[in-house]
């Protein structure tokens, strides 16, 4: 390369972010600027070219920051057709990496959330709520099916949403995998976002004893009980040497997150104790795996557990 040449600089990645109303934009684009990105939410989709030039001497933007844009049927002049023409031309610049995520979410569930907050959708006028969310689902049809990426929120609660965006969107640059193991209850369901889930109701139940139901799989009685289990050790060597297998060629794909859920019936004891003991074990063989427990205050209860077996 000659002397006097500079190197090439890498596309600034800009994503825009859209969907229906209700679907989690907002929680989006808090999320992409806690990760460093450049945010600018409800932004005039009419002037993004404006935003985006990038004349000598311009310090409209931070070249080294991504750039996040949010926008929404209530944007001023907002009108798929042209937003679409806009983004287009945009990707045929080489100084741009451009990605469309469109957030949406199932019907049922966008009503709930209407009702929950007592938020009037924005097209519904004096109607319910179902008909401002079809007609809105209408109008952003072709940008849904035209976006790089459709995210469905509907199972989603917050923080899954936030999980979501960061494995998605998260730094480019080579890293440690994050590691996830979780405890749950099958009974107030499985988790969304697991990528591997290990069913432990094949051990003996401690619900079902007297002395044991009060405690938790944290409690060393509780863990000598599941051990005392004729399946148990085989087990637990079977899946921690599957995970000691699967978890380096992981993060050989570049894979940033993986979440390892361990469910029992109501998430207080087997499933408790089996993640604590995986959690420890892939500590001994250097990782640094996170460890959360979604249902280990949840009340003991008969019907959940079921029938005593």
């Amino acid at each position: 390369m000659p002397a006097d040449s500079e190197p090439e600089s890498s596309p600034q990645r800009i994503l825009l972010v859209t969907g229906v109303l209700g679907a989690g934009k907002t929680t989006v684009m808090r999320t992409l600027e806690d990760m460093g990105w450049e945010a600018i939410d409800n932004f005039p989709i009419r002037l993004l070219d404006r935003l985006l030039e990038t004349e000598p001497g311009s310090a409209q933007l931070d070249a080294g920051s991504p750039l996040a844009i949010g926008f929404d049927t209530r944007t001023r002049g907002f009108d798929p057709a042209k937003t679409i023409e806009r983004v287009k031309r945009l990707t045929g610049r080489s100084d741009l990496a451009v990605t469309t995520l469109f957030l949406d979410c199932g019907g049922s569930e966008l009503e709930r959330r209407y009702n929950e907050t007592r938020r009037r959708h924005p097209m519904s006028e004096d109607k319910p709520a179902a008909t401002g969310i079809a007609a809105e689902r209408e109008l952003l049809e072709p940008l849904r099916r035209w976006a790089d990426v459709v995210m469905s929120t509907t199972d989603f609660s917050s923080n899954d949403l936030q999980q979501a965006i960061r494995e998605r969107f998260g730094s480019q640059t080579p890293q440690r995998t994050t590691i996830t193991i979780s405890s749950f209850g099958f009974a107030r369901g499985t988790p969304p976002l697991a990528d591997l889930v290990f069913d432990m109701r094949f051990l003996a139940n401690p619900h079902w004893d007297d002395g044991l139901r009060p405690l938790s799989g944290q409690d060393a009685p509780v863990g000598e009980y599941i051990r005392r289990d004729p399946a148990f050790t085989e087990a637990f060597a079977r899946i921690r040497e599957l995970l000691l297998l699967l978890l380096p060629r992981f993060q050989a794909q570049g894979k940033a997150y993986v979440n390892i859920a361990f469910g029992c019936t109501g998430g207080r004891h087997r499933s408790v104790f089996m993640a604590e003991q995986i959690a420890s074990a892939l500590r001994d063989a250097g990782f640094s795996p996170t460890l959360l427990h979604r249902n280990l205050g949840s009340r003991a209860a008969d019907m959940v557990e079921g029938a005593q077996t």
